[in-house]
């Protein structure tokens, strides 16, 4: 069964065309994963697909009684209600139906109603019925329904009394997307919704949406995650979109066959072009064999000819040089202790990083790990202890927020501005090799997708040439080529 279909599709920015004559059709009960590089529309035709923003060209029907959840990659629930009555929202309609069933209950116990035949028949209808739409809805199980899920993103029972205004920005996300997957809409659609959660909770979820009864739409970078959940895939690219059976590995190895099938087939259409049009330039003039050049023109003017298969669209392309070397000793954080106001989140951390060393840091969300990271850049102080640097050591610091980037600045000017001595054509080149080219690099910093923010955060850091890189999340909104 069909449940929502999108027609012709199209989304243009002045001249500039971001896609256009888009087909997809969403099947109850299917697993769909979107792919394409930053920047090719991806949130965009999901926001059109779910009736939040309008397709400036085609059409999106659905059928009339579908429900569609919508969660994006900015999500956050914002109440001043707590986190257990924020979920028993969800269920509103069900506890009206338990309270219901309540007073249906004290209504066969009433004297009047028991010594009336005809008031005891409609009462038993009545309770019977909505005893039947309560098994219909399980309706007895939805607070450990809430408990289980809001469980696997990390709140237990001594959270549910938190009123949500006291929570932090990563912990409203995830309870933003337990909210979302207790509404059990028919169609779910999820735009990034791996970003920001540690790996135990990422396997969890994983295996929520297996059991998912409804239909599932998601964009992701996470290619493990895609493999696991996605049974169908469409990818965007250069404006137009395909179609693929499979998960997210056998969507490479199809795509991989279908360029090669069309190169072959383009191919063996320039070798008839080219005898055709060869015949045709040694022969029109001879009046003996005029007549039959005539007609291989015809058949070449009538003729639907391909456009040259395009591949893979270019990759980002760039290294991490430094402008001097550091000791041998980098960096020692000795007896230290991360928090907020003396809240501690960790103590005691001890680290003792050499040159050339690469140190993963891991752990639940909310551990500290960001917390850690910005206190050794000093951007928070530490509850106890420091840090202490090397010789010659020159630290660069990515930010998962990104808020190094200035809003109202173009791409262009966001580089040069903190770079003067450059020339323009080396500054357009460097952001070439970070996929800005043309009329990109004049686009503001605000209007940009969260992976083009992403790889300019890289440019700039690429460009600092420091000898100690410490990177909070940097793969996190960036595409599967990006991250590789």
């Amino acid at each position: 069964m069909i449940l929502l279909q999108g027609q012709n599709l199209a989304r243009y920015f002045g001249p500039t065309v971001l896609f256009e004559n888009i087909q997809i059709t969403i099947q109850d009960n299917e697993r769909i994963a979107l792919v394409g590089r930053n920047g090719a529309g991806k949130s965009t035709l999901l926001k059109i697909l779910a009736g939040i923003e309008p397709t400036d060209a085609g059409t999106v029907a659905k059928k009339k009684e579908v429900t569609i959840g919508y969660l994006d990659q900015h999500s956050a629930v914002d109440s001043t209600k707590t986190i257990w009555d924020e979920m028993l929202t969800v269920f509103a309609p069900v506890i009206l139906l338990m309270k219901q069933a309540e007073q249906a209950a004290t209504r066969l116990a009433d004297e009047a109603v028991i010594n009336d035949p005809d008031a005891m028949e409609a009462a038993l209808k009545l309770y019977d019925t909505l005893q039947q739409e309560i098994h219909k809805q399980d309706a007895y199980g939805y607070e450990s329904e809430i408990r289980s899920v809001l469980h696997g993103f990390k709140f237990y029972e001594e959270d549910l009394d938190r009123p949500i205004s006291q929570l932090s920005g990563g912990q409203k996300t995830r309870l933003a997307m337990a909210k979302i997957l207790l509404e059990k809409n028919d169609l779910l659609i999820l735009d990034e919704p791996t970003n920001h959660l540690d790996i135990d909770t990422l396997a969890w979820l994983e295996n929520y949406l297996l059991g998912y009864r409804g239909t599932l739409l998601v964009v992701s970078h996470d290619r493990y995650f895609l493999d696991k959940i996605a049974t169908n895939v469409y990818e965007i690219s250069r404006n137009k979109i395909h179609h693929y059976k499979g998960n997210y590995s056998w969507f490479l190895q199809e795509k991989a066959a279908r360029l090669e099938q069309e190169m072959k087939q383009y191919e063996k259409q320039q070798e008839e072009i080219a005898k055709l049009e060869d015949y045709v330039a040694r022969n029109i003039v001879r009046a003996s064999t005029t007549k039959m050049a005539q007609s291989r023109r015809k058949r070449l003017e009538k003729m639907d000819r391909m456009d040259k298969p395009m591949g893979d669209e270019r990759s980002v392309r760039f290294a991490f040089d430094i402008e001097r070397e550091s000791g041998n000793v980098v960096m020692a954080v000795e007896n230290a202790a991360v928090g907020y106001n003396n809240d501690v989140l960790a103590k005691p951390i001890n680290l003792d990083l050499r040159k050339q060393q690469a140190i993963g840091i891991v752990g639940p969300n909310g551990i500290g790990k960001s917390t850690l990271l910005k206190s050794i850049i000093d951007q928070i102080p530490f509850i106890e202890g420091g840090v202490k640097f090397g010789t010659n050591v020159d630290l660069g610091y990515y930010d998962q927020e990104l808020s190094k980037l200035s809003k109202n600045k173009t791409v262009l000017a966001e580089i040069w501005d903190l770079h003067p001595t450059m020339n323009e054509k080396d500054v357009r080149s460097i952001l070439g090799s970070f996929l800005f080219t043309g009329n990109d690099v004049e686009k503001t910093i605000s209007s940009l997708s969260g992976g083009e923010k992403a790889r300019l955060a890289l440019c700039k850091l690429a460009l600092e040439r420091n000898n100690l890189l410490m990177l909070d999340e940097p793969t996190n909104h960036l595409d599967i080529d990006s991250k590789e």
